[in-house]
């Protein structure tokens, strides 16, 4: 049975003042003091303070993919749309009503929550079509070297010479679409007719050149190939609403890859970073533009370098004054870089475990991250249920609210997937199917080197005594003289010239930013 606040102490009535929001806010649950769920001390997060990021954590089968449900149905009720990531393939029940048993009952009952079954507006994904779901590509150049060292799992020179390589790329007017043109620009550079190059590519040996090429080489027999390609999604495409208003859920289906975490996780990045370069500034909003659930959230950050690690703290910092707020999902705190840790206003921690001296250890860490509470949080947090979570958000002024052990409510979407068919028939019914359903391959730097390959063996008394330097690959512009730096032949090239006239296209964006970004990462 619910109880009422008139019999809680001072401090639960403290806490409960804490979530009086006076504008719009989503509902999580009711009030945890004493044993007892207060059902008229509602704990709450405003809209407005959506997008200062947030955090939710939590041992396995905690609830922190029914928190996420049950955040994702209110932000799409209030015209927000939302993005998600489906990794065990168990979030697609969000676009149908749930069903109403005892445990819902139950659960509605005690934390005074009026239930009723709800689906709602879903665009369902998936990466390269693997899976069901629209498929989602990004182009090589579009992705960058440095997400892409990310999904390679190369060290830090390697990450570094990878970004020259994209530069010579750019400046031969090599389109890097997918996997096979970065194989096929790496594999020129290390062939016979290529050292020559590779030697005005400062920095870059053929030894790292060779690694490089390896590891593109293995990706692709992973069958990773069909993730890069085109057409690349556009991620404007998840800003949309359903007709009726409400913000469309944008649910990435990645069952069908999860044996791949880095990939995935990286193209999670990936899309977040494409947002945060297309969106322009609108500074703080009644309510942001999207939300971002970033699953499995460590897996970005294990192993990954210092460039990579500050591209994502920088976006996090940046992206909400572009409307957008991120929440990172993943067991504990201690996952996430103090820097990114920081900006994570709202909180929502399921339970821990501290059955070694590890988990010990990380339970104390997280305490830590908490502000000063009224609970002895070590044990509350050891003995919270499922569905159950210490909250704290950032009220409408911005300041920390009090500290929370929160009974959460249930959502009223279906917990659970939706039949395969149901699924397979929504994606393909989806405006979106065809437009990025059938892959394209455009000539690109793969066909141009092959073709350049083919000419050069047909016409061997041409081609004799001529150096990879003296014949500019396909599409580039001849040189006029011998540039005194890799900048200064990349500014100087047709491609980018042509791209930085066109700068309202998505490539060239790309090619400026990867520019830039790495002049300012050598400085």
């Amino acid at each position: 049975m619910a109880e009422s606040t008139a019999s809680g102490s001072a401090p639960a009535r403290e806490i409960a003042s804490g979530y009086a929001f006076t504008g719009p806010a989503l509902d999580l649950g009711a009030l945890l003091w004493d044993g007892r769920c207060l059902a008229d001390a509602p704990i709450r997060i405003p809209l407005a303070m959506l997008n200062r990021h947030g955090l939710v954590a939590g041992a396995t089968g905690t609830g922190k993919t029914k928190t996420l449900q049950l955040i994702a149905e209110q932000l799409s009720a209030h015209g927000v749309p939302v993005f998600l990531a489906d990794i065990k393939g168990d979030v697609s029940g969000i676009s149908a009503p749930g069903a109403p048993d005892g445990k819902v009952r139950e659960r509605a009952g005690q934390v005074g929550q009026e239930w009723a079954g709800k689906g709602f507006p879903c665009e369902f994904y998936g990466l390269g079509g693997i899976g069901p779901g629209v498929p989602v590509r990004a182009t090589v150049t579009d992705f960058g070297p440095v997400l892409l060292s990310k999904v390679l799992q190369l060290n830090r020179t390697q990450e570094q010479s990878l970004g020259l390589i994209f530069h010579y790329a750019d400046a031969k007017g090599l389109e890097l679409v997918d996997l096979k043109d970065l194989r096929a620009v790496v594999a020129f550079l290390v062939s016979d007719e290529g050292k020559a190059e590779l030697r005005t590519l400062g920095g870059l040996s053929s030894a790292t050149a060779g690694v490089i090429l390896r590891s593109v080489t293995a990706f692709e027999q992973q069958g990773a190939g069909s993730f890069f390609g085109e057409p690349e999604f556009d991620t404007g495409d998840l800003l949309r609403n359903a007709p009726d208003g409400r913000g469309l859920v944008s649910v990435l289906e990645l069952a069908a890859v999860q044996d791949r975490p880095q990939l995935f996780s990286t193209f999670l990045m990936w899309l977040l970073a494409d947002l945060f370069h297309d969106l322009p500034e609108v500074g703080d909003l009644e309510q942001p533009k999207l939300v971002f659930f970033l699953d499995e959230a460590h897996l970005l950050f294990t192993g990954a370098s210092k460039a990579f690690l500050e591209a994502i703290t920088r976006t996090v910092r940046l992206i909400r004054s572009k409307g957008v707020g991120i929440f990172l999902v993943t067991q504990t705190p201690k996952d996430v870089p103090p820097d990114v840790l920081a900006q994570l206003g709202n909180r929502v921690q399921h339970a821990l475990r501290a059955f070694t001296p590890d988990d010990a250890k990380a339970l104390k860490a997280t305490v830590r991250t908490f502000p000063d509470s009224a609970y002895d949080l070590e044990e509350v947090l050891t003995g919270l249920g499922t569905g159950e979570a210490v909250v704290t958000v950032l009220s409408e002024t911005g300041a920390p609210t009090p500290v929370a052990a929160t009974r959460l409510r249930a959502p009223e979407s279906l917990m659970g997937p939706v039949d395969a068919a149901v699924l397979d028939a929504a994606v393909k019914s989806s405006p979106l199917y065809g437009r990025y359903a059938p892959a394209v391959d455009r000539e690109s730097a793969y066909e141009r080197l092959t073709a350049r390959e083919a000419a050069r063996e047909a016409a061997p008394g041409t081609a004799a005594g001529k150096t990879a330097g003296e014949s500019a690959p396909p599409g580039a512009e001849p040189e006029r003289r011998a540039p005194d730096s890799l900048v200064e032949q990349v500014v100087g090239s047709t491609v980018f010239r042509s791209l930085a006239r066109s700068v309202g296209t998505r490539i060239g964006r790309e090619i400026t930013r990867s520019l830039f970004g790495t002049a300012r990462r050598r400085r």
